[in-house]
């Protein structure tokens, strides 16, 4: 069909077969808009479904014969899709002792509004274990020192956020790994062998190779190092 053209020519392209024409792309993008719309992110007029999945971890402290069991519940966002997430939803701490009844339950309606508030939550993990108990802390299983219950609970919170993938666990490199792994087996061997040694030996834990006698029985009597197997002394 021939077009009659109304303007001067001030320029022209050709068209390559398949490059796509602004008719073909807008509707494509107005699809990726609308899909993009439709992506529910966490916020607080989420509605609870009827399940939510769930972790509990136990928390055993020297300051209660009794534990802390610490329930977080996460909510799956965008299921089946591509923007499939796992956000924490709601936090629940139960035991047998009631001496801390009131600021837990404080600490976790508190907690769990911010987990539904949506956005970036894993700064509880820093509030929670900057918390310091003025009585002092301790050491928990493994040797972790923990200042506080408040700083365990917040211990255990950045465990869960690092399971859902909220907080990405850094590690160490392949190489550190390797270094540690070697420093371990090295020390846990100096370990077995001086537990092998105090077995076999009759003499007191800490003392000396004996020179004359090689066993290791040379402690400090009188002022003078003296070997109690052979009876050798530097004092003559």
């Amino acid at each position: 069909m021939a077009i009659k053209l109304d303007k001067k020519i001030v320029g022209y392209s050709v068209a390559k077969e398949d490059e796509e024409t602004p008719e073909a792309v807008a509707p494509a993008t107005a699809a990726t808009e609308s899909e993009e719309s439709n992506v529910v992110h966490m916020h607080e007029k989420v509605e609870r479904p009827e399940m939510l999945m769930g972790s509990t971890y136990k928390i055993k402290t020297p300051l209660s014969e009794h534990s802390l069991y610490l329930t977080i519940n996460d909510i799956v966002l965008n299921p089946g899709t591509e923007h499939e997430l796992r956000r924490p939803f709601e936090i629940f701490i139960n035991s047998k002792n009631m001496d801390h009844f009131q600021w837990i339950v404080a600490l976790t309606r508190i907690i769990s509004a911010v987990f539904r508030k949506g956005g970036d939550v894993t700064f509880l993990v820093d509030e929670l274990r900057s918390v310091f108990d003025p009585r002092g802390g301790y050491f928990k299983k493994g040797g972790k020192y923990m200042p506080s219950l408040v700083a365990e609970l917040g211990d255990a919170i950045e465990s869960h956020l690092k399971l859902i993938g909220m907080i990405k666990d850094d590690g160490l490199d392949e190489h550190q790994q390797k270094l540690v792994a070697e420093k371990r087996a090295q020390f846990e061997a100096e370990q077995k062998q001086a537990e092998c040694d105090d077995a076999v030996s009759d003499f007191p834990a800490g003392a000396q190779l004996c020179n004359k006698c090689s066993t290791k029985a040379v402690i400090k009597m009188d002022g003078c190092m003296t070997c109690l197997n052979c009876g050798d002394s530097k004092c003559g």
